[in-house]
């Protein structure tokens, strides 16, 4: 038998890196996957790619319809949940000096009122026993350059999880985060690391990070398995980065 057998997951952010890689994960596992994103083309590839037991619902999280709009897409398809994973997010790098308030309002809007207003539309959904996984980040508890503002936006997660895993514990619902080191996924592409930079990037990385590389993916998905599956992981938070905590 397999880990999620009959469970039925929302993973936001789903069609690509650790989202798309868990999403993958969860239904070999047994899982229904419904996989979210803004870009339809990207997001009906990723269904394809991931196969039977993966659909996809398009939006963007930082629009507070959105989740509405998904929460009665699952409840007439699926009538509840197990597993909710608040996975999407945006980072862009600057300096706190050189910050708009567009894209600190940006940050904020997708990685932290996303996730909230995400959790309150769909918590109604999700089945007594189920769980939340909130997919933070390394920065919001290490100081990284050109961080500041995404930092912030995620660190708003820690404290969104305990308070919820104290609030649904009557419904017994878990809720955890993990909180993903660098990881090698399309993300180095956005955040202008071209082909010819990575070598010399990879090699920094190596030397920083006690693991000696970037995780991948499916690290991540493994990791956030192991929060869905086990039924008495609540109110943590998961570091997979290779120990990049520590150093």
């Amino acid at each position: 038998m397999s880990a999620l057998d009959g469970k039925v997951a929302i993973i936001t952010g789903g069609n690509s890196g650790i989202g798309k890689a868990t999403a993958r994960l969860f239904v070999r596992e047994g899982a229904n996957v419904i996989i979210t994103g803004r870009r339809p083309d990207v997001v009906d590839n990723a269904v394809r790619e991931i196969g039977a037991g993966a659909s996809g619902f398009c939006g963007d999280v930082a629009d507070i319809a959105f989740h509405s709009r998904l929460a009665a897409e699952v409840r007439n398809r699926f009538g509840a949940i197990d597993i909710y994973m608040a996975n999407a997010g945006i980072i862009n790098l600057a300096g706190s000096h050189t910050v708009s308030p567009e894209e600190y309002d940006q940050h904020f809007a997708v990685n932290s009122r996303g996730v909230f207003f995400g959790v309150q539309a769909i918590a109604p959904l999700i089945r007594d026993g189920g769980n939340i996984i909130v997919t933070s980040s390394l920065a919001a508890t290490k100081i990284l350059p050109q961080h500041t503002v995404y930092a912030g936006s995620k660190a708003a997660l820690a404290a969104f999880a305990r308070n919820w895993a104290i609030e649904f514990k009557e419904r017994r619902i878990r809720v955890n985060i993990l909180s993903p080191g660098p990881v090698d996924t399309e993300i180095l592409g956005k955040l202008g690391v071209s082909e010819a930079d990575r070598p010399a990037l990879e090699e920094h990385m190596a030397n920083i990070i006690p693991a000696g590389r970037y995780g991948q993916p499916e690290e991540l998905a493994q990791a956030a398995l192991l929060l869905a599956s086990n039924g008495f992981v609540n109110g943590v938070e998961l570091h997979v980065d290779g120990g990049m905590s520590l150093a």
